[in-house]
């Protein structure tokens, strides 16, 4: 997802040691910076009437209201420290302030979530401000232990923050008290747009979503939400779990304010039919598969025109699979949002470069913006499919809350692997056109892939589960170290290597198996020498794009 989130070798990008004796100064912010390559985002509104046009600014503003709302989930000193960097003129200010822009906190993801500024935590706090500073997991669990279920259940809710009382001790307190302010004003913006669209589908989930802001019940606006059929395709919300380290429980927020291209959804939508064939035919034992999965999978290509709160977090989301209530993922599946604009821009400007270092020159042209746009889907399709609800010792309960602070990683590894092995489900059976040209570029494309993803680093959910696929390819030979540095792939054991990691991912995901997760990604989780020599031949291209709003801003001319 956010999707989605470093034990990055220290030549990467650049001398860490710096970081070690001092602060970098401006000039190495400015290099750290430059990992990140500014990106124009402009979008086409013309075909928006009066009304959808207005409610689109609306949008904007409420979007950017999660922005402020995200530095209070992230750390409990990021908004002063923010406000603080804003005032300073300095050349090293300029630069630090434009790196925690990127960053939304004085953490650099890509470099092991150490601090880049002086006085903060030397890397991220593993619970964000999700809870106390200094609170243990051990505390947490025994605390949690004594509650009554119901209170113990609202602990480890997606919509709560664990707190100090004044006696000291935890106790809960809901996101709708804890934001208020913020809340209210982006609710505000919400039903703001809900009078000016048109729209009957986007006015009800405004309306509904609005209210859910105020008392923290998501439930019906996520049933609209994905009922939503409208030209303008918002998401905005408590959503993804990624920065919470110590247990995956608590959502943060984030926005992003699209248009919806109608051309190319409509070439998409019909993959979703074929989900229940593909769950039928997952490699594992058939007692473990869904024999009937949510009752609809929309798919939706958009455009982004601003992202923010924690979808504008560092590295950028591709696409995104959501809700991740159950409950509603029972009822009507769970919707696959593809960021073609910011697609088309990683690939270009990412992708492109790596291929032409970490691949043979003959398989160079095998690089394929469709395959990696198809394959996205794909992965975004699986977060869909296999286990979610399981029963462990004879009690129902999720593998989300089994597999706790490991979930997002090994869900991450999954949807990639399953997402290859869905593809070449649909290969084999003439729903998209295969052949071995089709497979090759498949192949080739997610290979050069790899190495993109791995850059995000193995603190990261998506870096780390890239990282234990890369391992296990290598270890099974599909995917094979050429003597000039370079990579390929073994296409006679490719097949048979996707289909068994696909086993070992979903039967882990299955059993709710903690212990062999912790097992699987100390093995093969890693960084290791020759994938580090690899990266670090990489070290001039940039690792993702730094998104300039260009529409948004014209749409809002005064900002914030």
């Amino acid at each position: 997802m956010r999707r989605i989130l470093v034990l990055l070798s220290p030549v990467l990008f650049m001398n860490l040691q710096s970081l070690v004796a001092a602060f970098p100064d401006a000039a190495e912010l400015e290099q750290m910076a430059a990992r990140f390559a500014p990106t124009p985002l402009t979008v086409d509104v013309s075909h928006l009437n009066d009304g959808d046009r207005k409610a689109l600014a609306k949008l904007v503003e409420a979007g950017r209201v999660i922005d402020d709302i995200f530095l209070q989930q992230f750390w409990s000193g990021d908004e002063k420290l923010y406000h603080q960097l804003q005032q300073d003129s300095s050349a090293s200010g300029k630069a630090r302030l434009r790196l925690f822009q990127i960053y939304k906190g004085p953490w650099s993801d890509l470099d092991e979530h150490r601090a880049f500024l002086p006085g903060v935590p030397d890397r991220k706090p593993l619970g964000a401000n999700f809870y106390p500073e200094g609170m243990t997991r051990e505390e947490f669990e025994h605390w949690v232990s004594g509650l009554p279920e119901k209170q113990a259940a609202l602990a480890k809710s997606f919509f709560t923050v664990v707190r100090r009382d004044d006696k000291g001790e935890l106790e809960i307190v809901p996101y709708y008290r804890v934001y208020r302010d913020d809340l209210t004003r982006a609710a505000n913006a919400l039903r703001q747009a809900a009078a000016l669209t048109t729209n009957a589908s986007l006015k009800h989930f405004l309306e509904t979503r609005a209210t859910a802001f105020l008392n923290d019940d998501y439930y019906e606006s996520d049933l609209a939400w994905m009922d939503l059929d409208a030209p303008i395709d918002p998401t905005i919300g408590p959503y993804e779990t990624y920065n919470d380290e110590l247990f995956g429980y608590k959502a943060s927020f984030e926005a992003y304010i699209c248009l919806k291209d109608e051309v190319e959804t409509a070439k998409l939508q019909g993959l979703s039919k074929h989900l229940q064939e593909v769950e039928n035919n997952l490699p594992i034992d058939p007692a473990y598969r869904n024999a009937k999965l949510g009752a609809t999978t929309p798919i939706r290509v958009v455009n982004e025109v601003l992202s923010a709160g924690d979808g504008n977090h560092g590295v950028q989301s591709a696409a995104y699979n959501l809700p991740n209530d159950e409950r509603v993922i029972q009822q009507k599946g769970s919707k696959k949002v593809m960021l073609k604009n910011v697609q088309h821009a990683k690939f270009d400007t990412v992708l492109v470069p790596i291929s032409r270092i970490v691949l043979p020159e003959n398989t160079r042209p095998n690089l394929s913006f469709d395959w990696f746009f198809t394959h996205i889907l794909a992965h975004e399709l699986s977060h869909g499919i296999g286990p979610h609800e399981i029963n462990v010792n004879g009690s129902k309960t999720s593998v989300r809350l089994q597999l706790k602070d490991l979930y997002s990683t090994i869900e991450e590894a999954k949807a990639d692997v399953t997402g290859l092995f869905m593809v070449q489900y649909f290969f084999d059976n003439n729903i998209l056109p295969g052949g071995q040209t089709n497979e090759k570029k498949l192949y080739d494309t997610f290979l050069a892939s790899s190495f993109r993803t791995l850059r995000f680093g193995i603190t990261e959910a998506h870096g780390r589960g890239m990282a234990l696929q890369f391992n296990y390819f290598a270890d099974h030979g599909a995917f094979v170290a050429r003597p000039d540095g370079t990579f390929e792939v073994n296409y006679s054991k490719m097949k048979q290597a996707v289909r068994d990691l696909t086993h070992e991912l979903l039967t882990l995901e299955a059993r709710g198996d903690y212990a062999g997760a912790q097992k699987l990604l100390a093995e093969l989780g890693v960084m290791r020498p020759q994938l580090a020599r690899a990266l670090d031949k990489l070290k001039d291209i940039p690792v993702d794009i730094q998104p300039i709003f260009v529409t948004a801003d014209e749409l809002t001319p005064s900002g914030r």
